[in-house]
């Protein structure tokens, strides 16, 4: 008997139908993956089915635990089931924390809830038992801190604490390492993997990379709009699929690393753009960057990759001229711009010709504004074209980046992840700037807009001439983007070569590393055909 199935689920918000009846069930010791794209019901679907979603909601169909109907259930019922009976992991590990409550009291919190006669030295000895089980390592001193002094990967292992913390027969970990790097990533999926082989636990993951599930899946179901468009064991799905929109998501997923690796250009004949010389940069005692050198060449996308903390945001915003180095020399076609130790925005030459494009969408467009007036900004703001000029020059920007003409009357909240992004580039492209910093431009993006997004730097480049800084935490990425790769380990350079060199031979023990830790590395290449796939 399944611990936890949904037959027939109805999800609806408003006038609009999220989900439209899909049926699923998992079984003790076994792992089922939801995947799909953004807005494919995949989150509102286990949401609606354990009662998590707003009273605005509408939720219908028959979600079962363990043989008895929850749907329905008053809220003091749910709330005992949740917690004891089924644990969640979600995506963002920091916005699930309280900020002002340290670790062991939150942990702690999640016991007394539900066990009131627990005394205080139990429940001390059960959180330091839990932290020590997923993995943080001297939990007595952990014990006191609060999450801002933890680790992306830290918090996501005190959030999956938190959900074993009362043995429960169920886990739903949702999107648990999409803002994680491959090797925190990677950990993270053998903890839950290590845990539910130790507990027996049935565990219902939620994710658009079929990646990222392919070594702990033992069933997939593949959701689209709102519907269950497969469902099989995992092999099937990733060997033998059977629906079109499943294999365009493994053509995506870049399973075991890239399919293919940008072209690769002469080195000799692309003249230098970027020169970095010797950076450092330290925040108090703490030093984030140690002797950093390297170049960028005229129409080059170099990818700039690593763990988190390990400088890589910080080298881009030195370069884009949002932060100045402490030693070093960074110089734009022979131009010296660095000024150690100073403060101050670059010159407006300077600016027009390095842009930046930054990882959250949303959060780097106006909300208050419309797309029309975004993008008519860098414009107006350098004095670069007349107002008869300026509207065919935005309706120009858009069709750049391959988005209809009507988003100009949209607010960012009224577009999709990928249009913000879209959106995004085209910003960075409007006063054609000779490179621009690209910090995780696609790590907030399903798999599928990702490889669209890919594409479309892609061809800016070639046809703008525009060279980018592409830093990414994901080799995939980087593997089928960019000319040459550098590595950053702890603020220093370990390896830089051409991307197909670095991937097929790497030279340094930390390369070696990381590649090992791409999703997908341990299971069989999917069908020949699936590399075959395009992208618009």
């Amino acid at each position: 008997m399944s611990v936890f199935s949904v037959d027939h689920l109805r999800v609806r918000f408003g006038g609009v139908q999220a989900v439209r009846g899909v049926s699923f069930g998992v079984e003790s010791g076994r792992t089922l993956a939801i995947v799909g794209e953004s807005g494919s019901g995949k989150s509102a679907s286990l949401l609606g089915a354990t009662g998590l979603l707003p009273g605005s909601a509408s939720v219908e169909g028959n979600v079962l635990h363990r043989g008895q109907e929850i749907l329905g259930l008053p809220d003091r019922d749910l709330r005992r089931l949740r917690g004891p009976k089924i644990g969640f992991v979600f995506q963002d590990p920091l916005s699930n924390l309280h900020p002002l409550k340290t670790i062991g009291d939150q942990i702690g919190e999640a016991i007394s809830v539900h066990q009131k006669r627990i005394t205080r030295r139990q429940k001390h000895e059960r959180v330091l038992a839990l932290l020590d089980d997923v993995g943080i390592a001297d939990p007595q001193a952990r014990f006191s801190d609060y999450p801002r002094h933890l680790s992306g990967g830290m918090r996501q292992r005190v959030m999956i604490a938190i959900a074993i913390a009362l043995d429960p027969g169920l886990i739903i970990a949702d999107e648990p390492t999409t803002a994680l790097d491959v090797t925190v990533q990677a950990a993270i999926l053998d903890l839950l993997k290590r845990l539910q082989e130790e507990h027996g636990t049935a565990l219902i993951f939620v994710s658009h990379d079929l990646a990222v599930v392919s070594d702990i899946a033992d069933d997939v179901v593949v959701m689209r709009d709102g519907l269950i468009v497969e469902k099989a064991p995992a092999d099937d799905i990733y060997l033998r699929p059977r629906q079109d929109y499943t294999r365009e998501l493994l053509g995506a997923a870049r399973l075991g690393g890239p399919k293919s690796y940008a072209v690769q250009r002469d080195r000799q004949a692309t003249r230098p753009l970027l020169d970095v010389q010797a950076v450092a940069r330290s925040f108090g005692s703490r030093p984030v960057l140690d002797d950093v050198s390297f170049t960028i060449g005229e129409a080059e996308i170099l990818g700039l990759v690593g763990e988190s903390g390990s400088g890589k945001s910080t080298i881009g915003r030195l370069i884009a001229g949002l932060d100045r180095p402490d030693a070093g020399r960074i110089s734009l076609q022979g131009r010296d711009y660095s000024q150690p130790g100073s403060s101050g925005i670059l010159p407006g030459d300077l600016r027009k010709s390095i842009q930046v494009v930054f990882q959250d969408p949303y959060a780097s467009l106006n909300p208050r504004r419309r797309i029309e007036a975004i993008l008519a900004d860098p414009f107006v703001i350098h004095g670069t074209v007349d107002k008869a000029e300026l509207r065919e020059k935005v309706r120009q920007l858009v069709t750049d980046v391959e988005l209809p003409h009507d988003v100009l009357d949209r607010l960012p909240s009224q577009l999709s992840g990928g249009q913000r992004q879209r959106v995004a580039i085209a910003r960075a492209i409007a006063l054609r700037p000779s490179l621009i910093v690209a910090d995780e431009p696609v790590s907030a993006l399903d798999i599928t807009t990702q490889a669209k997004v890919i594409k479309l730097l892609a061809r800016l480049r070639d046809k703008l001439g525009v060279s980018f800084l592409f830093i990414s935490h994901d080799l995939g990425v980087i593997g089928e983007l960019c000319d040459r790769v550098i590595v950053l380990e702890k603020g220093q350079i370990v390896e830089v070569g051409q991307t197909q060199r670095v991937f097929e031979r790497p030279a340094h023990a930390y390369t070696r590393r990381l590649l090992a830790s791409i999703p997908g590395r341990k299971r069989p290449p999917a069908e020949a055909e699936l590399e075959d796939v395009v992208y618009g």
